[in-house]
């Protein structure tokens, strides 16, 4: 059974907007749910892929990619998907290193979510699995919401890898940032 962390913590306006915020494996059950943020063309701005126009397509990511992926959950709000968050680990002599990502509906953007569930993340990670020594995530130079996440969460900000990736056609800078397994760990 895959582990659910609970967050009721009401410490700050961001917290009251989402009180029951909790990360779960994301199913094809959830496909309508999925659907909202996968074809919003604002979400998918500085994503790898192109806003979804069909269910068919966000089942077969459902089942051929997030179901076998080792760790992908839902980012959830009363039961309720409304983005999604992920840590890949990276084989062989890298494998100390994993990639962060996360995605999360408009509608919720600004309430602080997305940080609390990379916070979230962070804090047990590292436990589940041991061989993590630093936790990477690239953020598009334009993403600045996203690099605001980030740092709230206390990752650190290293530096911007010039014509990085090439991104929707175009090559593009990215933002790393990095927490490592012996950073103090957010709460």
């Amino acid at each position: 059974m895959e582990a659910t962390f609970v967050v009721q913590s009401h410490q700050n306006k961001a917290q009251d907007e989402c009180p029951n915020l909790y990360l779960r494996p994301l199913d094809v059950a959830d496909i309508d749910a999925f659907m909202v943020w996968a074809t919003d063309e604002k979400v998918a701005r500085f994503c790898t892929w192109e806003p979804y126009t069909n269910k068919e397509d966000g089942l077969n990511f459902i089942k051929n990619v997030v179901l076998p992926h080792p760790w992908f959950r839902a980012i959830c709000v009363d039961d309720r998907p409304i983005g999604a968050i992920s840590v890949t680990s990276n084989p062989g002599s890298d494998k100390c290193r994993g990639e962060l990502g996360y995605v999360l509906a408009s509608e919720y953007w600004g309430r602080g979510v997305a940080t609390r569930a990379v916070k979230m993340v962070a804090g047990t990670i590292f436990d589940e699995w041991p061989h993590l020594e630093r936790l990477e995530a690239l953020v598009d130079v334009g993403n600045l919401g996203s690099q605001r996440v980030l740092e709230k969460a206390g990752s650190e900000r290293e530096g911007v890898l010039r014509k990085y990736v090439i991104l929707k056609g175009r090559t593009r800078d990215m933002v790393m940032f990095s927490l490592l397994s012996t950073d103090h760990r957010p709460t």
